[in-house]
């Protein structure tokens, strides 16, 4: 466990590449590396194209190396009316877990939905993953076990999208 320094703050565009090697470093994580098609020339025009449909937050460590980042978007909630912010991904490198991190990144990210007057700051976590699990239970987040993810990617919604 790492006791560095770090400071978090937006990304800007010359982060896109480091952000690729976290985001494939996650994907290897969850088991997912296969899947990993990020590139900075795919990433880049979503981040800080002319209406970038998602951010990004990093944290840099004590060198100026990117150790872990928050990429994040608004959805919508009918019921209540209002916008909210939703955390596709939250990835710290493993040697800096443990360190507070996590917990302050994702504190600031309910500090930026309060903020924007959002009615909610969700996101999802794999049903292995039994530290990040009791991490969120620990922070006051609901796990919503009546809720399942529902996806169409690749063939079949390329087939559906017709």
């Amino acid at each position: 466990m790492s006791t560095t320094e770090h400071f978090i703050r937006p990304a800007v565009p010359a982060d896109v590449p480091a952000i690729v090697g976290l985001i494939k470093e996650l994907a290897d994580f969850e088991k997912l590396g296969h899947l990993a098609q990020a590139t900075p020339e795919k990433l880049h025009p979503h981040l800080f194209g002319e209406k970038p449909p998602v951010e990004c937050w990093v944290a840099e460590g004590e060198g100026g190396e990117l150790i872990a980042f928050a990429l994040f978007f608004t959805n919508f909630s009918t019921f209540l009316a209002k916008p909210g912010l939703y955390l596709e991904d939250l990835y710290v490198q493993p040697a800096h877990r443990g360190t507070g991190l996590g917990k302050e990144m994702l504190s600031r990210l309910a500090a930026l939905a309060v903020q924007r007057d959002y009615g909610r700051f969700e996101w999802s976590v794999l049903d292995w993953n039994l530290n990040a699990i009791d991490f969120y239970k620990r922070m006051g987040a609901v796990l919503m076990d009546d809720w399942r993810i529902c996806r169409l990617s690749g063939d079949a919604l390329a087939q559906y999208g017709r």
